[in-house]
């Protein structure tokens, strides 16, 4: 597990971390008007582990019952301001979900591997532990209509919460923790948004500032009741059946590609370092 540890009044060396968090947190200050901490410095150790030395942001982890109307009205809707602005970015032409550079993404609601570049059938796929679309409806009616259904890929944070909104003097100071965002399906940011426990005044005022996807969520909780990291490799029974699960991977795309570079860099490490997260 990371830890951020502060090692001056105005820095914190966060890690150790993943190559898709790097990748988001340069994406969004570079094509956005979003608060986030500064990065300084990106520290790799022999071993291959990533820190990153960052900007620390001083304030308080949003806590909505602790503000008054006026405040959270404002915090909130900064908060859709700001999600707004990143769905509003022009997708990569593949179309695929990914990191915010186009490579594996990482998501704790999928498991504990990388997987990706992929399509949105692919991933729909994988976050219903790879059933196939003709035993889909054996899940619910809602898992049937969402993985039928088309959907357009929106840049996402996929782990807001109050703990990774920085609030100072009544104004977000700086939205966190970039480890899950990447390019997925339009309903993720909201759906993910309840993943966690949550407290009640969050999840009645998520909506606020982020579109809602009703139907999805109803699809979404199913799933996480069923099939908890359907993207790590496990073996689970359901009706009456065996069902092994390989788990999630890059796609063999983009490690052919990266087969032909020599260069040491985020993605190289990290291969080196945990070689059962890419196969």
């Amino acid at each position: 597990m990371d830890k951020a540890v502060r090692v001056s009044w105005h820095r914190l060396i966060k890690g150790p971390c993943d190559p898709p968090e790097v990748e988001a947190m340069q994406y969004v200050a570079a094509h956005t008007s979003i608060p986030i901490p500064k990065v300084h410095k990106i520290h790799t150790t022999e071993s291959g582990f990533i820190y990153i030395e960052m900007e620390y942001v001083q304030g308080s982890t949003l806590f909505l019952p602790r503000m008054s109307a006026g405040d959270k009205a404002s915090v909130l809707g900064q908060l859709k301001r700001y999600v707004e602005e990143l769905r509003a970015l022009p997708p990569p032409s593949s179309g695929l979900v990914s990191s915010a550079f186009g490579n594996p993404a990482h998501d704790g609601r999928i498991g504990g591997r990388f997987f990706g570049p992929m399509s949105v059938d692919a991933f729909q796929e994988l976050a219903r532990g790879r059933l196939i679309m003709e035993e889909v409806p054996l899940l619910g009616e809602e898992v049937r209509q969402v993985h039928t259904s088309r959907y357009e890929i929106k840049f996402t944070h996929a782990d807001l919460a109050g703990r990774n909104i920085i609030v100072r003097g009544g104004d977000i100071a700086a939205i966190i923790d970039w480890a899950y965002a990447g390019w997925y399906p339009e309903y993720w940011e909201f759906t993910k948004a309840h993943y966690v426990t949550l407290l009640d005044d969050w999840q009645d005022n998520v909506r606020t500032a982020i579109s809602p996807y009703d139907l999805e969520l109803a699809a979404e909780e199913i799933l996480w009741r069923r099939l908890p990291e359907p993207g790590t490799a496990m073996t689970t029974h359901f009706r009456g059946k065996v069902v092994e699960h390989p788990g999630s991977y890059p796609s063999a795309t983009w490690l052919e590609a990266r087969s032909k570079l020599q260069a040491d860099d985020l993605w190289s490490c990290t291969m080196k370092l945990y070689p059962e997260l890419f196969a």
